[in-house]
Parts: C-alpha cells; sequence; structure tokens
C-alpha cells in the first residue's frame, strides 16, 4: 500500500485541530484555536516523522505518550485543568478511531468526516456540559497595558455597584499588578490607597463573602473591555489575594455577564 507523507500529515493536523477546539468546547473552556493549531502541528509532525525511514520507533508506546504530552500543554496549558482536558482528548480520539473504523474502514475522506461530526456535536450539542464550570476569555486595557486572561463564569458571584447595579467582576492581586502596578498591600488597604489618589478613577466596593466580615474592594472602570464575544464598559474589582493559585482562570465573572 502506498502511503503520501504529506496526506499524512494533513490527515493528523486536522484531526488534531478539530478534536482540540471540540475537547476545550466540551469542557467548557474558551476555543484557543491559535494553541490548538500548535498542538496539531506538532503532532502532525511527529506523525510525518513516523512513517520515514529510521524513525519508525517514534511509534512506540513511549513515544506516542511524549507526544502526547507535549501537545497537551501546548493546547491545554500547565495547570491543574490540563489534565481533565487531556483525557477529554484521549476519549475523544478513541471515539473518532472507533467511529471511522466501523463506517469507512479508516479512509482519510471518513476520518476527517468523522471528526467534523464530533466537532460540531461538541460545538452544538454538548458544548460546556461536560464539568459544572464554564470559562470565558477576558481582555482588559488600561493606559497603554493590555491583559488576557480566562475567567471563570461564577453563578454564586453576586457583587454589584451599589450605586448602579451592574455586576462587577472580579480579578486577582495579580491582574491588578499586571494592569496597574498596584501591590498586595494596598489591596488590602484599599480606603488607605483609595484617599493617597494613586490611580485614577479608582473607587471602592462593599462586598460580603460567607465566613468572612463585610470589607471594601478596590474598583476600576474598564471603557473598552472585552468578555467573551462582548466589549463594552464593565466595573472591575481586584481582591486582595491571587484568585485560585494554579487554575487556569485568573478572575471571576457573574451569572449574568
Amino acid at each position: 500500500m502506498r502511503i503520501y507523507l504529506d496526506l499524512v500529515i494533513i490527515l493528523n493536523f486536522l484531526v488534531d485541530f478539530l478534536l482540540i477546539l471540540g475537547t476545550n468546547r466540551l469542557a467548557g473552556y474558551p476555543v484557543g484555536a491559535l494553541k490548538a493549531a500548535v498542538a496539531a502541528s506538532l503532532g502532525a509532525v511527529y506523525a510525518g516523522m513516523c512513517m520515514l525511514p529510521g524513525f519508525g520507533f517514534l511509534g512506540n508506546r513511549l513515544w506516542r505518550l511524549v507526544s502526547f504530552a507535549l501537545m497537551a500543554v501546548l493546547a491545554f496549558g500547565w495547570n491543574r485543568s490540563a489534565l481533565q482536558r487531556g483525557a477529554v482528548f484521549i476519549l475523544l480520539s478513541m471515539a473518532l478511531g472507533g467511529i471511522a473504523m466501523g463506517f469507512g474502514g479508516g479512509t482519510f475522506r471518513m476520518l476527517v468526516l468523522s471528526t467534523g461530526v464530533m466537532w460540531l456535536l461538541c460545538r452544538f450539542g454538548f458544548g460546556g456540559n461536560l464539568g459544572s464550570r464554564e470559562y470565558v476569555p477576558v481582555e482588559l486595557t488600561w493606559e497603554d497595558r493590555t491583559v488576557s486572561l480566562i475567567a471563570l463564569k461564577d453563578t454564586g458571584n453576586t457583587l454589584c455597584d451599589p450605586l448602579t447595579g451592574e455586576q462587577v467582576l472580579v480579578a486577582g492581586a495579580d491582574v491588578a499588578r499586571e494592569l496597574t502596578g498596584l501591590t498586595e498591600h494596598q489591596l488590602q488597604h484599599p480606603v488607605e490607597t483609595l484617599t493617597a489618589g494613586i490611580l485614577p478613577g479608582m473607587r471602592l466596593v462593599p462586598y460580603r463573602a460567607v465566613g468572612q466580615p463585610a470589607g471594601m474592594l478596590l474598583a476600576l472602570r474598564f471603557r473598552d473591555a472585552k468578555v467573551g464575544d462582548h466589549r463594552g464598559n464593565y466595573l472591575v474589582a481586584f481582591a486582595p489575594q491571587i484568585l485560585a493559585r494554579g487554575e487556569v482562570y485568573r478572575m471571576l465573572t457573574g451569572g449574568v455577564v
């Protein structure tokens, strides 16, 4: 049987790319098309090298695991969610193999068609329903600094502006430092920081958490922030600590946003 190297590379890229997109969608994470393309390119190159004379050893179990681990890091990052999404990616790959072999004998056309069908199911049929968490991409700009991050859509976050009633987004101290230069010490003493006039436009937002006394958070209004697919005017309050160390998200939205 004649095997074309270029078709092997193209096929593996398309399959891995769509499966990674489907994995993110199924797990409730932002699509991350660029990271998916980089990871899929690695998988495609690896598959192509396995077909070259003298490189057949790359097809053994050890190197397959190494290739998968590198793809998972490139596609999903290095955090707690990567293991979960990596497991979903494996399950989708196994399901794809079974579907393609069952209906078309694993032909090029059937593999691509089966992958597209699985992606559509993840995108429109089961999107975000794998777990209880849903994430959205957020982009914040303050003066000449722009930070892109992932936010957890937390229905339990009911923090609102007492003046307007609008929902307030909550970011961790690390985000505040990157955007504005505010330190954790300054965030822990919001009244003193506000009266010092360190940043223009700062204000206080009262909050109450379960098991904790009521307090104040420093907040800033971002005129051209992007939350998911929506761009607009958002009030962001800064917690005096880093939110969820080791997690993929660094910010909390509410059920309305």
